[in-house]
């Protein structure tokens, strides 16, 4: 039996086959900063094949990076901030259709990080695609819901919210990767 949790599923899902066993499915990762000050939450308006969006500070992971390397240093790209993730929200899967991919699905895994915003650097140029920041409160998060750029954005809030924070730790990462 399939229940929601949020925004998300859980429960027995079809299993989409890969009959000939040739390609290796990998999902995207990608990392989010959670940021939080006085009831308001950090988000970005971003450019998107379906049109401006609202967005954790986000994006891919870098080769050579860790996931916490890679949250500092999206945080600075799109918002001009200086971020330093103090703990792990949680870890999100997510497939998503695709306008720019004729509709293909890209599964993306986030690492969502809450932790200690610094000042911002006036003098830095945000990120290509990155129209502007904006502090909003849940309520106002929930009320533009259909501007989100995925679910897994409210659902970052909602457990940082609930106080769910694991130790940075808890993701560890070989010298091989930053070598």
């Amino acid at each position: 039996m399939n229940q929601r949790l949020g925004n998300f599923r859980v429960g027995p899902r079809p299993v989409r086959q890969n009959p000939d066993m040739t390609t290796r499915w990998k999902p995207n990762v990608t990392v989010a900063a959670i940021i939080e000050h006085d009831g308001r939450f950090l988000l970005v308006e971003e450019e998107t094949f379906d049109g401006l969006r609202l967005n954790n500070p986000a994006g891919h992971l870098d080769c050579g990076e860790t996931p916490e390397q890679a949250c500092r240093r999206e945080t600075l790209e799109e918002t001009s901030y200086v971020f330093s993730p103090t703990a792990l929200v949680g870890v999100y899967l997510s497939r998503q259709r695709q306008q720019q991919a004729n509709l293909e699905e890209i599964t993306y895994m986030r690492f969502a990080f809450c932790g200690e915003l610094g000042a911002p650097d006036p003098t830095r140029q945000l990120d290509h695609g990155i129209v502007r920041t904006l502090w909003m409160t849940l309520a106002e998060i929930r009320a533009n819901s259909a501007r989100l750029r995925s679910p897994m954005v409210l659902c970052c809030i909602e457990d940082y919210l609930d106080g769910k924070r694991y130790p940075l730790r808890l993701v560890s990462a070989d010298a091989s990767i930053t070598d």
